[in-house]
């Protein structure tokens, strides 16, 4: 697995982590779900996302569950607070309900999930005081439009802005026209959540993506994959519930496109003009 620097420290990532939107709570779906998280941790997909919203906060008590017996310096987890939460002493209140949940005693990266109605400087605030804590080993944000990451950034004096994870796929590659390149020059990591979008945009049975699979020995899926993350600082998260999807994308974080592959795919699933960002 393909492993990149993290914000400007040594830590090193996996270019692909897991995803826990809509994981399962239940029955035998749950069953197979932790099969699959448990594989993606062999396979080198140690960063884990998760957020208190997901199921009420249920699925960081699964994952506190599933991870009781997993290492804690092997594993990176990304939990985030609801922007209704992120008030300074509600940051705080938020980050200590969701260690209790995942049995953790830190997190390793905390962001605020969207932008809030609450005083941003406030919230930077409060996840700052994480970090100096030591409740958290880096903050960011989500969804965040790149005059407001900047903003975000500059309320942080005793700590650095890590991360802004954003809808990135080949139907949505608005974020490359400022929002990637501007990132780069701050040493923010970009993490791109639903990767392969949600029915916008079709990868099984696309021509190009499905040429260039046959040519590297690959899956459309995972030549979608190693395009998000071909940029230095860019991750992404994809979701999977079954051990097979996850080996898949696994399969995706040592494959190196070329020049004419990137083309290809270029001409495809064009960027389009600058916009505002989406989100889901």
């Amino acid at each position: 697995m393909r492993r990149k620097r993290f914000d400007r420290s040594d830590v090193e990532l996996p270019a692909i982590g897991q995803g826990t939107w809509n994981f399962p709570e239940s029955g035998a779906r749950l069953d197979e779900a932790k099969r699959a998280l448990l594989r993606g941790i062999e396979l080198g997909m140690t960063h884990l996302d998760t957020a208190e919203m997901y199921g009420g906060g249920r699925v960081e008590e699964l994952l506190g569950e599933i991870l009781a017996g997993v290492p804690r310096d092997r594993l990176f987890v990304t939990t985030k607070v609801l922007p209704g939460n992120a008030s300074y002493r509600g940051t705080l209140e938020a980050a200590d309900r969701s260690l209790r949940r995942l049995r953790m005693e830190y997190v390793d990266l905390y962001l605020l999930h969207w932008p809030s109605d609450l005083p941003l400087e406030e919230t930077m605030r409060g996840l700052e005081a994480l970090v100096t804590s030591g409740k958290s080993r880096f903050i960011g944000v989500s969804n965040f439009e790149t005059g407001a990451m900047v903003e975000a950034a500059e309320y942080l004096s005793a700590a650095h802005l890590s991360c802004n994870q954003v809808l990135y796929h080949l139907g949505e590659r608005g974020p490359e026209h400022r929002l990637i390149p501007r990132a780069r020059e701050l040493g923010i990591a970009i993490v791109a959540y639903t990767p392969f979008g949600r029915g916008r945009t079709r990868v099984a049975g696309n021509e190009v993506l499905e040429r260039i699979a046959r040519k590297h020995g690959a899956t459309a899926r995972q030549v979608v994959l190693a395009f998000l993350t071909r940029d230095r600082n860019v991750f992404t998260i994809p979701k999977a519930a079954t051990v097979a999807h996850v080996e898949e994308n696994a399969g995706a974080g040592d494959l190196a496109l070329d020049d004419d592959d990137l083309l290809a795919i270029d001409a495809a699933f064009p960027r389009g003009a600058p916009g505002p960002l989406r989100t889901l």
